[in-house]
């Protein structure tokens, strides 16, 4: 109920619990000490004349000292309060010297309190009353120890008070710093976040939505072509697109839900999404064939829908890029490893030149370089002009988390 830390804004003392404790510790020690040096007063001077203002401002401080922290939130209140209850100790000790030991917890609240500058008069001030005051109780003269002793303690206590100040002081700022720093951390795992977002979803959907676009308007544009010459054909066409189509619209909802592959929803596997796959693509310009070798295990869902988005780009590469007229897409499930090999008869093109060290070939072969190395694996790609290009994707069966 006494404790100046809530009710003193601009203090510069830590709030926290220690503190509150140590002030809790002081104002008992003053009632204490308060409540000692009136009964020692009233015992060796039961009849003295000025027995009556000793009790009556002896009550008048501790209601000054109960009260006045409650209602001394400002900072300059706070002040005014403790001049106050110096004052009243001051007369208290001209009255009856051994009011004196109560300076000690005002010292410890004037130190809380007041600038440093005035905090130190302030101990400078109740060091006087003290020496004088304990001068006056002693029998015989002068005691030296009695001289030196209050000062020297005073001395240490403003020390002490004074390093843990600053030592609460530097905690406080190593805190901040490190809630700062936490939070730029934190920051730049959520800015970090976001573009490792906006990068799968980049490859998501040019993965599938984009591609059966780009299949969409090759064949709606070769149905136009031949509409007028072979309707039979062009409505061949528009009902390819039308199927292109659909199998979009099933990807955007599963985007919607959990961008899972529409071709591996219900528990299919790798291989039979690839033969789905190879059938949807294959059109009167591009015969895409597939065939599976091997037998093991269930392949990992992650590995799977990695599996069928390369193929996906792969094929988007042979169809916009290369030419061909024959893919011809192998899985193969080997004991530790599941290889997906994308092979074409198109027209190819040189590994080593500049735009495929820069992966400027069209966003399909980075984006599935990305996918094999977040999965383990490696991917290669061997090609030559006039002769064709092979993508080979090699996924461990457990990829890393």
């Amino acid at each position: 109920m006494w404790t100046t830390e809530a009710d003193e804004p601009q203090d510069t003392e830590p709030q926290n619990s220690d503190a509150r404790r140590l002030a809790q510790v002081m104002h008992l020690a003053f009632f204490l000490l308060l409540a000692a040096s009136l009964a020692r007063f009233l015992l060796r001077h039961p009849w003295a004349e000025r027995g009556g203002w000793v009790v009556a401002l002896s009550a008048a401080l501790a209601l000054l000292y109960v009260l006045g922290p409650r209602t001394a939130a400002p900072a300059r209140r706070g002040r005014m309060w403790l001049v106050a209850v110096v004052a009243v100790w001051m007369v208290l000790v001209v009255l009856a010297p051994s009011f004196a030991l109560c300076a000690v917890p005002l010292l410890y609240t004037g130190l809380r309190i007041l600038p440093p500058r005035a905090a130190l008069v302030l101990v400078a001030l109740l060091t006087v009353f003290v020496v004088v005051a304990l001068q006056k109780l002693a029998d015989s003269g002068v005691d030296p120890i009695l001289l030196v002793a209050p000062p020297a303690t005073a001395a240490i206590a403003t020390a002490v008070f004074v390093h843990a100040q600053r030592q609460a002081d530097r905690q406080r700022a190593l805190i901040g710093d490190l809630l700062r720093t936490r939070r730029e951390l934190a920051a730049t795992e959520r800015r970090e976040g976001t573009l490792a977002e906006r990068q799968r979803l980049s490859m998501e959907i040019h993965d599938t939505l984009a591609q059966g676009l780009s299949s969409q308007r090759m064949l709606l544009q070769a149905a136009d072509r031949t509409w007028d010459g072979d309707p039979a054909t062009a409505r061949r066409h528009v009902r390819t697109a039308a199927s292109i189509a659909e199998h979009n619209l099933a990807e955007a909802r599963r985007f919607v839900h959990d961008l899972a592959p529409a071709d591996l929803a219900e528990g299919v596997g790798p291989a039979q999404a690839l033969r789905a796959l190879a059938a949807r693509e294959t059109t009167a310009e591009l015969d895409v064939r597939f065939h599976a070798e091997g037998e093991g295990g269930p392949v990992p869902d992650r590995v799977a829908s990695a599996l069928l988005r390369i193929a996906q780009g792969a094929l988007a590469n042979v169809r916009e890029h290369a030419g061909a007229t024959t893919a011809a897409m192998t899985l193969t499930r080997l004991d530790d490893q599941v290889v997906l090999d994308v092979a074409d008869d198109g027209r190819g093109f040189d590994p080593s030149a500049a735009s495929w060290a820069e992966g400027v070939r069209g966003h399909g072969l980075p984006a599935m370089r990305a996918r094999v190395a977040a999965l383990g694996g490696t991917l290669t790609v061997e090609s030559a002009p006039g002769e064709g290009t092979v993508v080979s994707a090699s996924v461990p069966v457990e990829a890393p988390r």
